[in-house]
């Protein structure tokens, strides 16, 4: 999808179709020229609808405002209802919030996001048909912007959308075509073509490094794990940062079978470390002025007679023994020998974990909402914020010594599930804490992707299955601290 940024009115601008986002019920609008039309065709203005009128070759969508969030639904609401139409271009004035223009990187965001399709596995393909989308610096409220600002956000639109829908493709793809070995080879030909650094540690190294809970939970499974690192190094980095993912390709609960019905859609559970190596790739196109560092677990949970057993203690790497209780809380235990690795080999002013840890955190804040851990409350902050403002939803869970508790193991250093039902987001973020070292455990957040990573239905400018969640999130993060001299420390 090729983008042109124009400082013609829409009206001089060739395009098969043209697309009006109709503002919070504003009919009335210069742009909007089909009252009566649209009037008659039922068209409310709400967030989200869409109305098409063939004859006059126009698109309406509705916003509920000029906030990013909602032109980045309107945007990709656009590209969904032009699906199956032969359209192939087509032109937009711009909206922005007051002038700011990273309304206008949002709305590009939102064509690619909304134009994204798998169909991999279709024999008849129907994706959009959309190529040339001409974007006029005519704005909504007649402010003049600057064009040189805007291409810039254009620019960081499309690497950020991309990254995101490489995220999506990844996650999606089927468990026996994406097993550990070809996670590793994907993250290694993205390093090549970004300019990343890529190193790929096998059984061999893995227990060199005595990573001996993630190659438990791989053992049964016929693929060898894999751990990959990632590294974005420019001169004169401001700040240091690790990223670490779960990257789960596949998930039958081991022994701790799953039912049937939980089993389908287990291919997510590498959303985590897909969404780190797509930041990894915004990251490096960006050239963001951080050294960044990317981990991924890259396992396979199966079930034979090698499998890891519940009753069985496992050694982690930071030399924690773990009594096992149920194999199906088996991504805490991978992502607990990469953090201890991770700590080893770099030492980060902040850590971040993605991880689609628990089915408790979907219960907690629902399917299109992370949950963000750690014992640093600015941190916390800090992610949810940018998430928000990514247009990501998230919010803080808290840590409590009581829930703490019910990981106490009888027989180990702790326990891989709680005692008690409730709670079980917090408490899998409190067994990852046993795996921070004394130097970061302040600089740590745990960010539970579980709900919005797969819904297997379109939500806002999500398609069916894969998000892309954590990408958009992060790296409007690694953005504000890129421009930001001082680290948050705990007060």
């Amino acid at each position: 999808m090729n983008f042109e940024l124009t400082v013609l009115p829409v009206a001089d601008i060739s395009g098969e179709l043209e697309v009006i986002i109709v503002v919070d019920t504003n009919l009335k609008h210069r742009f909007v020229q089909d009252k009566k039309l649209l009037k008659k065709a039922g068209f409310s203005c709400g967030q989200d609808e869409t109305c098409l009128l063939i004859e006059k070759n126009r698109l309406y969508v509705g916003a509920g405002s000029l906030k990013s969030t909602d032109i980045r639904r309107a945007a990709a609401n656009a590209l969904k209802a032009l699906k199956g139409t032969k359209y192939k271009s087509i032109k937009v004035a711009t909206y922005t919030n007051k002038g700011c223009t990273y309304t206008l990187r949002a709305m590009i965001e939102g064509f690619i996001l909304g134009g994204y399709s798998f169909e991999t596995y279709k024999s008849k393909k129907n994706k959009s048909r959309i190529k040339e989308i001409s974007v006029s610096l005519e704005e909504y409220s007649e402010l003049t912007l600057d064009i040189e600002k805007a291409a810039e956000q254009v620019h960081k639109a499309q690497i950020i959308a991309d990254a995101t829908n490489f995220t999506r493709d990844i996650v999606n793809t089927t468990p026996d075509d994406c097993y550990p070995d070809v996670m590793a080879s994907i993250a290694e030909g993205m390093a090549e073509d970004v300019g990343l650094e890529c190193t790929v540690l096998k059984p061999k190294q893995l227990r060199r490094e005595k990573m001996e809970t993630l190659l438990a939970v791989a053992r049964a499974s016929r693929h060898n794990p894999r751990v990959i690192h990632l590294t974005h190094k420019p001169k004169n980095a401001k700040h240091k940062i690790t990223l670490v993912g779960k990257g789960l390709t596949y998930d039958s609960g081991g022994l701790s079978l799953k039912p049937a019905d939980y089993m389908v859609t287990m291919k997510s559970d590498k959303s985590g470390g897909s969404a780190v190596l797509g930041i990894m790739k915004a990251v490096a196109e960006l050239d963001l002025p951080i050294e960044v560092h990317g981990f991924v677990g890259a396992v396979e949970n199966m079930i034979g007679g090698d499998a890891y057993k519940p009753d069985d203690v496992l050694v982690a790497k930071n030399g924690k023994t773990i009594e096992i209780r149920n194999t199906d809380a088996e991504g805490r235990l991978v992502l607990a020998d990469v953090l201890c690795y991770a700590q080893q080999e770099v030492k980060a002013d902040y850590i971040f974990d993605f991880a689609t840890l628990t089915g408790a955190s979907v219960v907690a804040v629902g399917h299109y909402t992370s949950s963000i851990m750690g014992n640093n409350k600015e941190i916390q902050n800090l992610v949810v914020r940018e998430a928000q403002n990514a247009g990501e939803l998230a919010t803080a869970l808290d840590f409590n010594d009581y829930l703490k508790k019910t990981i106490k193991s009888e027989i180990a250093d702790v326990c891989n599930i709680s005692n008690t039902r409730y709670g079980g987001a917090i408490t899998a973020g409190q067994f990852l804490s046993e795996f921070i070292d004394k130097k970061h455990i302040d600089r740590w957040a745990h960010i539970d992707i579980a709900g919005p990573a797969f819904v297997e239905h379109p939500w806002g400018e999500n398609p069916h299955g894969a998000s892309g969640a954590g990408v958009r999130m992060m790296v409007k993060l690694l953005e504000k601290l890129a421009q930001e001299k001082e680290i948050h420390q705990k007060g």
